[in-house]
């Protein structure tokens, strides 16, 4: 069997992202398109939507990082995150306001930032030199669900049109059978740091090189990695369609979800630089298309390279960093990484949708590009270990 090296304890949270990720991409495609074409929304109002959802994700996945590596402890903290999580993704259609879509996007986001860390922290306990494959196994299983949560949405809109609010409530299922398996999770036994490791500044000089540098590139590239409502809402512009928009950004989640696996395995073969590397070029390539076609063929193509460079990338990343951090900081480090990342995110989402306001989308799409391609050239002239 593929998969048979994969503990039960992946799986499950894997089955775990898979049913939160079928809720929460029911609604990602199709909030952005619910706040502009329904609610009146401008594309700057989206940014900076995507931009403080961001925001509070990273500070929150920073903050709970240090505190299951400080109490040794993962589990609780994936349950009340993801709870939290599944309680507020069907306020939008019960209520119908930007103000409640702030509200239920945001706390969402605090659900996420409450689980991230922790979780990834889990994962890596679990692993055994091929913590690619197991961080590529459970991004492949949260990117079905990311898959399989539009296919419901466009469902539902072709028997219900416009009805967004439905859609709204019906994510309220499969967050509660996320929900039921939290609850066996288990803990393996982490040793709690005895130097206070979780502090960022500690952990920051007495980690490698090779730690900071990958942290640093990281987080380089997130200012320019926006939110994928943008691409969302650009092939919107070029396909003319709605439902053509979110099949595109379909086609993306499936094929992360199954070159991810194979790319974990890949990254523990060769090495996560390179892999990570490519998935920087592959970016690079994919927002200078985006930037320039009114090809409608073309925008498949550029989602299925889309999709093979998430996988190239994000699960890679996490698996590096818990190559290169012992298991009791592990919390801290990926939460320091992806707090960064979120960060920066934030602020790219943000300036991605006052550029798109001022000079439309070519030149945002274009900057990130060229920056995307210069870090992954950054990453080629620095000498790391083969992890």
């Amino acid at each position: 069997m593929i998969f048979k090296k994969i503990p039960k304890q992946v799986i499950i949270l894997g089955l775990i992202s898979l049913f939160t990720d079928i809720a929460s991409e029911m609604l990602y495609p199709v909030t952005p398109i619910f706040l502009t074409a329904v609610l009146g929304a401008s594309m700057a109002v989206v940014g900076i939507i995507e931009g403080i959802a961001e925001f509070t994700a990273g500070l929150l996945k920073g903050y709970f990082g240090k505190v299951s590596d400080k109490l040794g402890k993962r589990s609780i903290f994936i349950t009340i995150g993801y709870s939290l999580s599944a309680l507020v993704k069907p306020l939008p259609g019960i209520f119908p306001f930007i103000p409640t879509v702030v509200f239920s996007r945001v706390s969402d986001r605090i659900g996420k930032g409450i689980r991230t860390a922790p979780r990834d922290a889990l994962l890596a306990s679990y692993a055994a030199e091929n913590t690619g494959a197991i961080f590529g196994f459970h991004r492949g299983m949260d990117t079905l669900g990311a898959a399989i949560g539009p296919i419901c949405a466009l469902i539902l809109l072709h028997f219900y049109p416009n009805n967004f609010a439905l859609i709204f409530l019906v994510a309220f299922i499969p967050s509660m059978i996320a929900i039921t398996f939290t609850f066996i999770v288990r803990d393996k036994k982490v040793l709690v740091a005895q130097k206070k490791q979780y502090y960022y500044s500690v952990l920051w000089k007495s980690s490698s090189f090779q730690f900071k540098v990958l942290i640093f590139l990281i987080t380089i590239f997130s200012l320019v990695n926006s939110s994928d409502v943008f691409l969302i809402l650009k092939s919107r512009s070029v396909l003319h369609s709605s439902t053509l928009a979110i099949l595109g950004y379909i086609i993306y989640n499936f094929v992360y979800a199954f070159t991810s696996y194979p790319l974990g395995k890949l990254s523990d073969r060769l090495s996560k630089k390179s892999v990570f590397v490519l998935g920087l070029l592959i970016f690079s390539v994919v927002y200078f298309g985006f930037a320039l076609t009114t090809n409608l063929n073309f925008v498949w193509g550029l989602f299925v390279l889309y999709g093979i460079f998430a996988a190239s990338t994000e699960g890679v990343a996490k698996a590096w960093v818990s190559d290169l951090i012992p298991d009791q900081n592990r919390g801290t480090a990926i939460g320091l990484m992806t707090m960064l990342s979120s960060f920066a995110m934030m602020l790219g989402s943000f300036l991605t949708g006052l550029l798109w306001d001022k000079f439309g989308s070519t030149l945002p799409f274009l900057i990130s590009s060229c920056i995307s391609a210069a870090t992954a050239l950054a990453f080629l002239f620095i000498k790391v270990n083969k992890k």
